[in-house]
């Protein structure tokens, strides 16, 4: 599916303009709008392949790639050995930089010291998900993530946890999340919308035979790898149904939530099932390939207008669009999810992905149209400003604040807690949390085999209620800090 169509807008500024009404290239679900594609017959931006059109990198990846890799490679003999009985925690990593925020974790490039594997680290401050009652949601997230792996998502390895935070370490993907290259004026074409399209597919149908919704597939949720596959990440609202049930919690993005979402909370209806991730899916495709979403929704359109919305307002396709493109979009976005596309046979099924060659495609040997410029990190580089210079608490001068806290503690008379709820509930969380280590385990099950290795490292949702796939490991937790509420 390679194509030369994907460009990358000029870092000139561009003339004032406008979309259509109540349309915009969003930076998340409700940013100003931005200037359109350029029209049919306009010049466009040279391929993202043309060093000359390229801005100056904002970090020189590739040259720092390399010498991360000199560096560890000259203490290769000097490395650390760490016992296979301990459990693995932040002393067993390097941190390298700062990649990403979200309302309370942050997210960095970490190297792996024993094995010089590198890694994306999201750490969670625990008294942060405490406040704002998203213990249940973060360990229903490591549940799901321990328990699936999948070339097409964005995998657990570790976890594990000290005082003030929650740690997870997946697959690095370097190439960047979708809305970062929507706001880089990244031109999609339909070769590579299918592709992304396919492998989301693939996603979907195994999280289905997980019994698994993810109710947050966006742009911002899917990564790209060095070569250009895309990923899907962020399980914090995704939740598990068995045969028969069905998921009622109004969670998700709004802009990219299913019209039986809104449905089912306006009218208390029969809820809603795997049918809403592939209208999300839709949603995404049509996005990339116009530079904004088929509706006009924001986070702050109440769910009664909504549902109105979606029984009076028609998507206008581009003429331009091919034929089998726009008949692939419109069953993605059918209102009615019994008519939706809905499941991997649906979609090998439409004539616009009929010369697809799935089994290739499932081994990533199909090439993508269009791969991220090599020499560059795709990310916001005032991450790791702010980490060095405005964070209060930064990740790298962990250890030496923790025994500081540890000694004070201990000079402290226990009775004279300022805040016993707050430290009940980091008990109960230090208690509950679960440490995970998927190389162990890769191990555990085939001792002849090495570890499998990481991937070449090359707005946020909403769930206003939310207690569906809950287990038992958060019963202490959910008891003393109960999380939003359930379905």
């Amino acid at each position: 599916m390679r194509s030369g169509a994907e460009r990358r807008g000029s870092s000139a500024a561009a003339p004032p303009s406008s979309p259509p009404p109540g349309r915009a290239r969003p930076a998340g679900p409700d940013a100003p709008p931005a200037p359109p594609p350029p029209a049919a017959g306009q010049p466009r931006a040279r391929d993202t392949g043309d060093a000359r059109a390229q801005p100056r990198p904002l970090f020189p990846w590739s040259k720092w790639k390399k010498r991360m890799g000199s560096s560890m490679s000259a203490a290769t003999a000097r490395r650390p050995v760490f016992d296979d009985k301990e459990d693995v925690n932040l002393d067993h990593f390097q941190i390298l930089r700062a990649i990403g925020k979200g309302s309370f974790g942050k997210v960095c490039i970490v190297q792996k010291r024993d094995t010089e594997k590198m890694y994306a680290m999201k750490y969670m401050n625990k008294q942060q998900c405490i406040e704002r009652d998203e213990v249940r949601n973060v360990f229903r997230e490591l549940e799901i993530l321990q328990e699936i792996e999948h070339i097409f998502l964005v995998n657990l390895w570790y976890s594990f946890q000290d005082e003030e935070d929650m740690f997870m370490v997946v697959d690095l993907l370097p190439g960047g999340d979708l809305r970062y290259h929507l706001q880089q004026n990244v031109q999609f074409s339909e070769d590579t919308v299918r592709l992304y399209v396919c492998e989301m597919a693939l996603a979907l149908d195994y999280l289905r035979s997980q019994h698994i919704i993810h109710r947050d597939v966006k742009p911002d949720n899917i990564l790209l790898d060095e070569r250009g596959h895309a990923h899907l990440t962020d399980f914090n609202i995704a939740t598990i149904i068995k045969d028969g049930e069905r998921a009622t919690a109004l969670a998700g993005t709004k802009p990219y939530m299913a019209p039986e979402i809104f449905q089912s909370f306006v009218s208390g209806g029969t809820g809603y099932s795997f049918e809403v991730d592939w209208w999300s899916v839709g949603v995404m495709a049509y996005e990339l390939l116009r530079g904004w979403r088929p509706y006009d929704i924001h986070s702050g359109n109440a769910a009664e207008s909504l549902v109105q919305l979606f029984s009076t307002v028609s998507v206008q396709y581009v003429p331009t669009w091919s034929k089998e493109m726009v008949a692939l979009l419109r069953k993605l976005l059918t209102v009615s999810p019994r008519h939706r596309v809905s499941s991997l046979r649906d979609v090998q099924a439409a004539p616009a992905l009929a010369d697809v060659p799935w089994t290739e495609l499932s081994e990533k040997k199909v090439e993508p149209g269009f791969v991220p410029n090599k020499g560059r990190l795709h990310c916001d580089p005032t991450f790791e400003l702010e980490e060095m210079i405005l964070e209060s608490r930064p990740l790298h001068k962990k250890k030496k604040r923790l025994a500081k806290n540890r000694s004070r503690d201990s000079s402290r008379d226990s009775s004279q807690s300022e805040n016993d709820r707050l430290q009940d509930c980091l008990d109960a969380i230090q208690q509950d949390f679960v440490i995970f280590n998927r190389e162990k385990l890769k191990r555990s099950q085939d001792p002849t085999s090495e570890p499998l290795p990481a991937p070449e490292p090359g707005e946020g949702a909403e769930a206003l209620a939310d207690g569906e796939g809950t287990r038992s490991a958060l019963h202490v937790c959910g008891t003393i800090c109960p999380s939003a509420g359930s379905s």
